[in-house]
């Protein structure tokens, strides 16, 4: 039994009581890819992911996926979902609903428990597929508050699977999210960031799922396996960042920054000298969860105040896969 403590006590950060390396300091979930947030005390992990982040995609005639890169609008949409939809467990009910604010629109709702019908030709980057319809009146006003023709519709899990990279997770899948299941940053690199920057941002710039505190700034970069509540994340590749930090997420308006500061020393010349240089620039990282490959089962959940272990690391950004 000795043996076994001190085995599992290494795992969890080594000596004889395991050491805190950060803690969960919020989570936030993106039900509609590319619009707002929501910030949730906990979130159950599922096979692709979070629950709900990325479960509906707003698409254009072709079926071809809206994001803030072309409709930097989309910034402003807000979503609310019930409270409850984020306890281990959870089926909605009849008149469980997702409601959809936008300025200078009506409320939309959008029932969770109603079945509708399939449509084929969705796609997102590279995957394309079929997908749940959400009816007439969400494309009317999509289609109304973005100027042109859309439709929102919700991944159909029961059919479709849409594979993460292989090159850095196999075996992994995810919804309607970019490349990766979950991404994670810290509090003390967005400090540090906000430090050299001539007008601050808030962690809505980045969209991660998990924000954590207590660690030293970018100290993510090297995170290779951590545990969080008994699940362990794989950190699978360095969260190479796109035209979205630029986007105010309050009015929708781009501009140069963070990106123009974060080419300076945030770059894959700066980080990853013997790496080709793409003009990359790096903030967070993303990562899979090992659980989300087994059987449904509960207990898997991430809440708000849960100590993050690191137990590998990588000894520098240039070693970290990007």
């Amino acid at each position: 039994m000795e043996k076994a403590a001190t085995f599992l006590s290494s795992l969890l950060g080594g000596g004889g009581s395991p050491e805190t390396a950060a803690t969960v300091r919020s989570i936030f979930i993106y039900p509609i890819k590319s619009c707002r947030g929501v910030s949730v005390p906990q979130a159950p992990v599922t096979a692709t992911g979070f629950r709900w982040d990325r479960q509906w995609v707003v698409v254009n005639a072709k079926g071809r996926a809206y994001t803030q890169r072309v409709e930097p609008t989309l910034a402003l949409v807000e979503v609310e979902m019930p409270p409850e939809a984020f306890d281990d467990g959870w089926h909605p009910t009849p008149d469980a609903h997702m409601v959809i604010k936008a300025p200078g629109m009506d409320p939309l709702k959008i029932p969770l428990a109603v079945e509708r019908t399939t449509i084929d030709d969705v796609s997102v980057w590279e995957w394309s597929g079929s997908a749940y319809d959400e009816g007439a009146e969400a494309a009317e006003w999509f289609s109304t508050y973005l100027g042109k023709p859309s439709r929102l519709v919700r991944f159909k899990e029961e059919s479709e699977i849409r594979p993460t990279d292989p090159k850095f997770a196999e075996g992994y899948k995810i919804k309607f999210n970019d490349c990766f299941p979950f991404l994670i940053a810290s509090q003390g690199s967005l400090d540090a960031l906000n430090e050299i920057l001539k007008e601050p941002v808030p962690i809505n710039r980045f969209r991660p799922n998990i924000l954590v505190d207590g660690c030293h700034p970018y100290s993510e970069d090297l995170w290779n396996t951590i545990k969080i509540n008994n699940l362990t994340f794989q950190g699978v590749k360095l969260c190479n960042r796109c035209k979205v930090p630029t986007i105010n997420q309050e009015n929708g308006i781009p501009g140069t920054e963070p990106t123009e500061t974060l080419l300076t020393f945030r770059s894959d010349e700066v980080l990853r000298p013997s790496h080709k240089n793409n003009r990359q620039v790096y903030f967070g990282q993303s990562l899979v969860c090992k659980e989300s490959l087994s059987a449904k089962g509960k207990d898997k959940i991430v809440k708000v105040g849960d100590p993050v272990y690191v137990l590998q690391s990588f000894s520098s950004p240039n070693e970290a896969p990007a």
